[in-house]
């Protein structure tokens, strides 16, 4: 999804005039299209998280389109899997390891998947800061996959997946989704999760996973308050 700046402040919770102050300073990911600036959702939310950034929790809660199914992040969790001692001396030695350990339907090329996910680094790290990646293809791409899912992996040793903050990287969470509002709910809702201090310590820690699943929905919880059905 293309954002205009308009709705690239909002997302952000800034003023436009914030926006192209960063544009200017080259700060923030955006390309220039018949003459005015646009953002890639995915991208966006990738530098707001590595800059451990608000996004607009309007945004967040906004609802699927009609027929789409957009999990939370403890449902695409359990959708995917928690790994652990996961290993890999390099990115793509790494994220071999993952695709082979992702819950796929037969059905999926896993070589094409690697493939996707290896383009999307070559394009600029996923790395979000504090030992964490996100690894993901730059668009939802057809693979036969009919729930969304996300494949969280801590490596057994950490690598350089050029991260901003320049710490290697020991945990990975793999997202995959079957439509385009799907991946952008997801990274959506990681990038506010991983601003959870509670949340981000339970990676960090590398906790159980109940106890992952756990902090996960309540995360979700807060999102929207229980009277109302409204953002929090």
């Amino acid at each position: 999804m293309r954002l205009t700046v308009r709705e690239a402040a909002r997302l952000l919770e800034v003023s436009e005039k914030t926006v192209y102050r960063w544009i200017g300073q080259g700060v923030v990911p955006a390309y220039l299209i018949n003459g005015q600036y646009r953002f890639h959702q995915p991208e966006l939310l990738e530098w707001a998280t590595a800059r451990q950034r608000k996004v607009s929790v309007d945004i967040l809660a906004e609802p699927p389109g009609e027929g789409e199914a957009c999990a939370g992040i403890s449902e695409a969790l359990e959708n995917g899997s928690i790994c652990y001692r996961v290993e890999g001396r390099d990115g793509e030695s790494a994220l071999r390891a993952v695709v082979n350990l992702m819950r796929l339907p037969d059905e999926v090329d896993r070589d094409f998947l690697l493939r996707a996910l290896l383009a999307r680094e070559s394009l600029g790290s996923t790395a979000v800061g504090e030992g964490i990646a996100i690894p993901h293809v730059r668009s939802p791409i057809v693979l036969h996959v009919r729930r969304p899912s996300i494949t969280l992996c801590f490596l057994e040793d950490a690598i350089d997946f050029g991260a901003l903050d320049g710490r290697p990287v020991r945990t990975l969470f793999t997202v995959i989704s079957p439509t385009t509002r799907g991946h952008l709910h997801l990274m959506s809702h990681l990038a506010f999760a991983l601003r959870d201090g509670v949340f981000r310590d339970a990676i960090q820690r590398e906790a159980s996973r109940e106890e992952i699943l756990c902090e996960a929905r309540r995360v979700e919880a807060s999102l929207v308050s229980p009277e109302a059905g409204r953002p929090a």
